[in-house]
């Protein structure tokens, strides 16, 4: 019976030890788990709210509240523009600028098509209760002017709203037949009567362009497409370099590096003088010295 007893009491120690092993096993692995897990959420990139379309919408679509929602997004990838908020009230933190301010039920519309999930920005947004149209591409303090083009001078059917142009004016000056850089990297609204920015027609060629200025840049513009023709190169968009060449000119005999033919030398005669005598009757012409 002892023995027996004995057996039971090793055995019972054995797994008692056996089972505090495996506890401390188990407690190891799982501080492990929780310090990678750790790690893991401190590495991890910060994640902020924006408002993202729930639905595919084109240019001139209107939208509600009701077609958007919020979503986690990357803190350093968030888009320019971006709204953290569908809703919220008047006079709240000016740093949070929400899609739609609490009691505003006037609907926005799109500048531009948008995909399901895409972030939502104030560039491509008309405000509340404004269609999409030139009114709602010019930027505070500009004013939209329209310029007639052709397939030569309006880069083919290349152009699209929201890109940036040239303005080279060729025309007479003192006499000559010069072309000059007048305006440089002027934004383009509109084509046509279209302001869509995702307009398709590619192979069409714009009559009209609307271009978007200062008031001093409408002015000089009309005045150079009365005494004129204007032709646009495209800026390229990813082109930032500054307007320096702006005001340069070049004419035909530039252009061909025709030089002027030098002036013809004028060789002044000598003055002679003389004086007349009657001698017998017969005139005899004398030369004397000029005295004027």
């Amino acid at each position: 019976m002892r023995i027996i007893f004995g057996l039971v009491f090793v055995v019972g120690l054995g797994l008692a030890g056996f089972a505090v092993y495996m506890a401390q096993d188990f407690i190891k692995q799982t501080q492990v788990d929780r310090d990678r897990l750790l790690a893991e959420q401190a590495a991890a990139p910060r994640l902020v709210d924006v408002v993202v379309a729930t639905k595919a919408m084109k240019y001139g679509e209107r939208f509600t509240r009701n077609d958007l929602e919020v979503i986690k997004w990357q803190a350093d990838k968030v888009p320019a523009g971006a709204f953290p908020i569908v809703v919220a009230a008047q006079g709240g933190d000016p740093a949070i600028v929400p899609v739609f301010f609490e009691g505003e039920t006037r609907p926005r519309a799109m500048l531009r098509s948008i995909e399901p999930f895409e972030p939502l920005l104030a560039s491509k947004i008309t405000e509340p209760g404004i269609d999409a149209g030139i009114t709602a591409n010019l930027s505070p303090g500009m004013r939209a002017l329209a310029l007639n083009v052709d397939v030569s001078s309006g880069v083919s059917g290349f152009l699209r709203p929201g890109d940036r142009v040239d303005v080279i004016w060729t025309g007479d000056a003192n006499n000559r037949q010069i072309t000059k850089l007048i305006q440089s990297a002027v934004r383009i609204i509109a084509i046509d009567q279209s302001a869509d920015a995702d307009r398709t027609e590619e192979t069409q060629i714009a009559r009209t362009i609307t271009i978007e200025g200062s008031i001093d840049q409408v002015n000089a513009l009309t005045l150079a497409q009365n005494s004129g023709r204007l032709t646009l190169a495209l800026v390229g968009a990813s082109d930032d370099s500054s307007a320096a060449a702006v005001g340069s000119e070049i004419d035909r005999k530039t252009l061909l590096g025709i030089e002027d033919a030098p002036a013809p030398v004028v060789v002044e005669e000598e003055k002679v003088c003389t004086i007349r005598t009657n001698k017998g009757g017969e005139i005899v012409e004398t030369q004397i010295p000029c005295t004027n």
